[in-house]
């Protein structure tokens, strides 16, 4: 009982600690819409990657490309003229590094059929989410005529968050 107490004494210490530590990521202050658009990005690089390793766990070398490709410049083109503006240039930057690493993951999973590739591919790629994630943070900012506590809403690094 006491070892118990004393575990759980060490997580609320740990837990305060970490809630206590100032987020001194970069503030990009969205509208909800351009804030949705990110979002729904993310979750689609995030839903791609996970069905890319699952099509590796069974060597379907020609699913890593099917899944891989729609995530490549071609998404990033769809609606990123709106954002341009917007986000930071180092933002933009690192997000269509990412969509060409998913066009290079599809052409080289085609092409030379190795996972192993693959997978040292999808690492370097996942890198670069860490990197974005750990920099920034999304905020969205008041519509007209919305209360100012609008403002206030964020996602936290390992909510869904900057791609």
């Amino acid at each position: 009982m006491q070892k118990t107490r004393m575990i759980i004494a060490c997580l609320l210490i740990s837990t305060s600690a970490i809630a206590a530590e100032k987020d001194s990521r970069q503030i990009l202050a969205l509208s909800e819409a351009q804030r949705g658009h990110v979002l729904e990005e993310m979750r689609a690089l995030l839903s791609g990657t996970r069905n890319i390793l699952a099509a590796l766990s069974t060597d379907d070398m020609a699913s890593v490309a099917k899944h891989a490709h729609p995530l490549g410049l071609g998404m990033a083109h769809k609606a990123e003229d709106h954002l341009k503006g917007v986000l930071p240039k180092e933002f933009m930057q690192l997000g269509m590094s990412l969509h060409q690493d998913f066009d290079q993951i599809a052409v080289d999973a085609e092409s030379k059929k190795d996972s192993k590739l693959t997978l040292r591919q999808l690492s370097d790629a996942m890198t670069k989410c860490v990197a974005c994630h750990d920099a920034y943070q999304i905020r969205t900012t008041p519509a007209s005529g919305q209360p100012a506590q609008a403002q206030g809403h964020q996602h936290h690094h390992h909510d869904s968050h900057p791609k």
